[in-house]
């Protein structure tokens, strides 16, 4: 049994790492910030809130990441925290780079000054690869961060790398290409769709505004992407690997899969910021693109190639884009059925 800390527990990856762990009997400590509103909805949705040791840590001040580290001395470490939405970095891009660069910098400062050998896991993501180099992206494919967000996450991950190297760290980073799932945030444009498409279809809600229904990414479902987490840890070294699907659909495909679980039938009238979309059966409009959405610079294209991750720790998902957007309709459908809008 290990000891384990997840940094960012009460997320959409939190969650589900929290219950993997759980389920194979590992003691888990869940960090929040201190202070803040306790957000365990979706602990409590899986079941496990009573199952998670909660502890308040705020990953910008080294002081406390370091006496955290040092009571709890877990034997595994999951930092999942970040300012995780794109379009909020360019608002707030000082924030986003302390929580996201800096809060990286003080976990591995704190477990070199401790002298720990934990195993680190540090959440990357795909959209540091931004303005796309080579199609699909793997490990070796150069970075191009085009917003706050990937600059800073980049600058976590090269540290990363970096003291991988330097001292020995059993210091890991998963590349996450975008991943999905009935608990994820609203802020994020599946969940925004999902959940809108139902209030549409109950309450007769307008129609959802959405931005660039062209971008195209590689969707993956969230259980399966926390299950990698895990396996990166379990691995006989640390190294990074890039998570993904190796498929890819625009936002307005998902749109459509989404919208036809629901009973609409949809059409598309226009093009870029005039685009529509219309139920056939109704002429109801469903969704139609909004240029408030669009954002200063946007990553247009993502698609992972997973190879690696296949060779060396065996692992191929099975849940793909249309499914996703079945289960997170359903699960929207019936919250919203149930007056309930969920987490």
């Amino acid at each position: 049994m290990a000891r384990v800390l997840i940094i960012g527990v009460t997320g959409q990856d939190g969650a589900f790492l929290a219950r993997a762990l759980v389920g194979r009997g590992d003691e888990v400590y869940g960090a929040m910030r201190r202070g803040s509103t306790s957000k365990t909805g979706r602990l409590k949705e899986l079941g496990i809130r009573d199952k998670v040791n909660f502890c308040s840590l705020e990953v910008t001040e080294f002081a406390n990441v370091q006496a955290v580290l040092d009571e709890i001395r877990p034997d595994l470490i999951f930092n999942l925290s970040a300012q995780s939405f794109v379009g909020d970095s360019f608002k707030f891009p000082h924030y986003t780079s302390g929580v996201n660069y800096i809060g990286v910098l003080n976990i591995l400062e704190a477990l070199r000054v401790l002298k720990m050998d934990a195993r680190l896991y540090q959440a990357s993501t795909s959209e540091m690869y931004g303005d796309v180099l080579e199609k699909p992206q793997s490990e070796k494919t150069p970075f191009n961060p085009l917003s706050p967000y990937a600059v800073s996450k980049l600058a976590a991950h090269s540290l990363v790398v970096n003291y991988r190297h330097a001292y020995g760290m059993f210091a890991t980073s998963g590349i996450l290409f975008n991943h999905e799932s009935e608990l994820r945030g609203y802020e994020f444009v599946t969940r925004k769709i999902t959940s809108w498409l139902a209030r549409i279809k109950l309450q007769d809600a307008e129609a959802v505004p959405l931005g660039n229904l062209s971008s195209v990414r590689d969707w993956g479902y969230a259980p399966e992407y926390t299950d990698m987490m895990v396996r990166m840890l379990d691995h006989d070294k640390p190294d990074d690997f890039v998570i993904s699907t190796n498929t890819e659909h625009t936002v307005r495909e998902f749109l459509f899969m989404a919208a036809q679980e629901m009973g609409f039938d949809l059409v598309s009238e226009g093009e870029g910021v005039d685009e529509k979309c219309f139920d056939r059966k109704t002429g109801k409009l469903i969704a139609y693109v909004d240029p408030r959405y669009f954002r200063a610079s946007d990553v247009v294209y993502l698609r992972g190639d997973n190879s690696k991750a296949q060779e060396q720790l065996g692992w191929k998902p099975e849940v793909l884009a249309p499914e996703i957007a079945r289960r997170m309709a359903i699960y929207d459908l019936k919250k919203a059925a149930a007056g309930n809008p969920g987490l």
